[in-house]
């Protein structure tokens, strides 16, 4: 081979190299273009573990986590088959070996084993459990907060649910907040109506509570006394109780709140960000309660709705909103200030990492994440913290641990 030829050839081979190599980045950039960095997260299939005595759950309504990272979950020990199908050891006489309705509160350690168990209708009727309860949540002190959202049961004596029941961390009796028993009244400060979830500023010693299923706003409360300080309806309104109907996605949006009201989550930064779950939207205000913005998630979502609750990531800033879509079945990544979706994750189903009606949400100080699902779901589920890294922008499907 002569000395021109072993030239051109090896020019030749230069350039294919160079426009291989610029094949490759621009393969990579338009990669990249359908890629994010965003918190990843992993299902863990194996937590909980085996609930004891034969248990099983209800829908699992509620999820707290508290300052040992032990998981709180409020269940209702009464939403199985009439049949008995589910519990037949709790039937009388028992038809079966298994099973029985597991007390309504559970306490797990981090490790995912039942460390605890209370709560229900007391014997000595020293306060009037919710006739369908909603939601737990942990205060700074340990205190265990719990709302209802029945309708009564008039069999017993008992009207709807419009109180707020306090015990301490193992289920001991401190008080009542609001007057059981009343109807639907968005403007007073002695009752509430049917409330979803209750959530904290512990700076100010507030809690804000998404008042929620009967009435049509939001609650502040005095966590020492538990006097009703100030309330507001959609875009700070005076609430209304008005029936305004099914949400139609292609009507001008209304300027209350439907039921329900689902979540009142405060921010480190001084807003409160609140689920306006019919309604497809997140409404975002300040602590006094005027209006700041808003963000439609999935429009055409109609029936329940696809803003079910939130929870933060336990940065300083709470760069990031983790938000519960139980019609959808996902969790939106969102950046929390600009409420853009980054990425989502999940499916329906019943095998772990997916749902079956997720319904609230919560994140223990090492950024995990714990779901809880309603109707036919009845489960509590972990997706444990991955740390940061490059996903897709549209949904994941189910975040199964990788090999």
């Amino acid at each position: 081979m002569n000395m021109k030829k072993s030239v051109l050839i090896a020019t030749a081979l230069t350039v294919g190299f160079v426009v291989l190599h610029q094949g490759q980045q621009v393969l990579q950039a338009r990669a990249n273009e359908d890629m994010v960095n965003a918190p990843r997260f992993e299902v863990d299939p194996v937590w909980p573990k085996p609930l004891p005595n034969h248990w099983v759950m209800g829908n699992v309504i509620g999820v707290g986590v508290d300052a040992r990272d032990h998981v709180f979950i409020v269940h209702r020990a009464d939403t199985f088959e009439p049949s008995g199908k589910e519990t037949g050891l709790a039937q009388t006489p028992p038809t079966a070996e298994c099973c029985t309705p597991a007390p309504p509160v559970i306490e797990f350690d981090p490790a995912g084993n039942v460390v605890n168990a209370w709560g229900g209708p007391p014997a000595d009727k020293s306060y009037v459990w919710p006739t369908s309860n909603h939601g737990i949540a942990v205060d700074d002190k340990g205190n265990i907060w719990i709302g209802g959202n029945g309708n009564g049961n008039p069999a017993i004596g008992q009207g709807p649910d419009s109180h707020i029941l306090n015990f301490t961390h193992d289920g001991k009796y401190l008080r009542t907040i609001g007057v059981p028993g009343q109807n639907t009244n968005s403007n007073t400060n002695d009752h509430f109506g049917k409330v979803a979830k209750i959530s904290f500023d512990i700076k100010a010693q507030e809690a804000f509570v998404a008042d929620g299923y009967g009435n049509h706003r939001v609650a502040v409360v005095d966590m020492g006394t538990g006097a009703v300080k100030r309330y507001w309806g959609a875009y700070g309104n005076v609430p209304s109780d008005s029936n305004f109907g099914p949400y139609n996605p292609d009507a001008p949006l209304i300027k209350q709140f439907r039921t329900p009201v689902h979540c009142a989550e405060p921010t480190n930064d001084g807003l409160v960000y609140v689920c306006d779950r019919p309604n497809d939207r997140i409404q975002v205000f300040d602590k006094s309660g005027k209006f700041v913005k808003e963000k439609i998630i999935a429009p055409r979502t109609l029936g329940d709705g696809s803003v079910w609750d939130i929870a933060w990531s336990k940065d300083k800033e709470q760069k990031y909103m983790f938000l519960a879509d139980g019609k959808n079945e996902r969790i939106y990544v969102m950046d929390r200030v600009s409420l853009e979706i980054i990425t989502s994750f999940g499916d329906g189903g019943r095998q772990p990492g997916s749902w079956f009606a997720v319904h609230s949400i919560a994140t223990d100080s090492k950024g995990n994440i714990f779901t809880t699902e309603t109707y036919e779901g009845k489960r509590v589920q972990k997706f444990s913290y991955k740390g940061m890294g490059m996903v897709t922008k549209a949904n994941q499907g189910v975040v199964w641990p990788k090999k």
